[in-house]
């Protein structure tokens, strides 16, 4: 089968073919119709999980989708062929992602059916985006109507929808982004948008509030003192929380509660995030929906930041000559 996979970490994505995978007890094969683009997609083919998990070469990279069931394993099963399901693919090895045209999935994984009114386009941008954001206001920035939220990085897959959730909570949400996202962060509830390449964050939020904010969501911070500069924004007693695990309490004014955020993915999570999306009460941005061969120049561009949205592949089947791509023998 064609993937996209990196044949050792820090190696440029390629276009490869690999065999194609089988279900085993519990797991289902996945004909992938959509995958999603995450950072994390390129850090992990980096070498971010080296030495915590095992890891498979080629490097298949991916882990959200959007698909129909092929094949069913052996055992008790929740899905039938023909079904259609998205998720996020996480368990070891790494390397088995979902920049795939087939992709193994355990059944008691963060797994769901898509709705009939949802298209499994929209369906395969919510998983990793979709399920941070949800629990980042579930479990780690906790607000009440009317307090406020500043999310820096809001342009971005996780910023969109968090700004959605926040603000149908009547949570007043200031979006730091880099660019002119005014019209389209205002349509997706933010109250106010800060463009960082025209304004300093810091006095535009001082002068709206100059007590400080309620919380801060960082969701591109890569450093401590850069995180630590927005946590004081925050006013004592609130939360600063990063999505980049970056967050360094010694740095982070007394008073403010400093998170670092790791996402516990859920089957429960996804069911909540595909109601809301197939009533249309969470919209995602798509920025670019792109064949799976285009994948690695998106990585490249992904890589140097300002997302707008998300960027999907679609993945296509059939015996063009022009797909054809040399294969591959996997080693672990």
């Amino acid at each position: 089968m064609r993937a996209v996979a990196v044949a050792a970490f820090k190696a440029e994505p390629a276009l490869v073919h690999v065999p194609k995978p089988e279900p085993g007890a519990g797991e289902i094969l996945v004909k992938v119709e959509f995958a999603a683009l995450n950072p994390y997609d390129w850090k992990v083919a980096d070498g971010l999980l080296d030495g915590q998990a095992p890891h498979v070469f080629p490097l298949v990279m991916g882990v959200d989708f959007a698909g129909r069931v092929d094949v069913v394993g052996p055992g008790e099963h929740r899905f039938v062929v023909g079904d259609r399901v998205y998720g996020q693919v996480s368990r070891p090895p790494v390397g088995a992602g979902t920049y795939a045209e087939y992709v193994t999935v355990p059944q008691d994984s963060a797994l769901a059916g898509v709705p009939d009114t949802l298209d499994l386009r929209t369906a395969a941008t919510l998983p990793t985006s979709g399920m941070t954001a949800a629990q980042i206001l579930q479990n780690g920035a906790v607000l009440r109507p009317g307090q406020s939220l500043l999310i820096v990085g809001a342009a971005g897959g996780v910023g969109s929808v968090l700004t959605q959730l926040a603000a149908a909570r009547e949570v007043r949400v200031i979006a730091a982004v880099r660019g002119d996202e005014r019209e389209r962060m205002a349509k997706l509830g933010a109250a106010t948008t800060v463009d960082t390449t025209e304004e300093p964050l810091e006095s535009r939020v001082r002068a709206q509030y100059p007590e400080g904010v309620d919380a801060v969501v960082d969701l591109v911070s890569s450093t401590p003192d850069a995180f630590a500069a927005h946590a004081r924004l925050v006013r004592p007693g609130g939360t600063a929380l990063t999505t980049r695990y970056v967050a360094d309490p010694a740095l982070v004014p007394a008073g403010v509660e400093a998170v670092n955020f790791g996402l516990k993915a859920s089957a429960a999570l996804l069911d909540t995030l595909a109601a809301a999306a197939a009533t249309g009460d969470l919209k995602v941005p798509v920025d670019a929906e792109l064949p799976l061969e285009k994948a690695p120049q998106a990585l490249a561009q992904n890589r140097s930041g300002g997302a707008r949205g998300k960027t999907v592949f679609a993945v296509r089947f059939g015996n063009d000559p022009e797909t054809a791509v040399p294969r591959t023998p996997r080693s672990r």
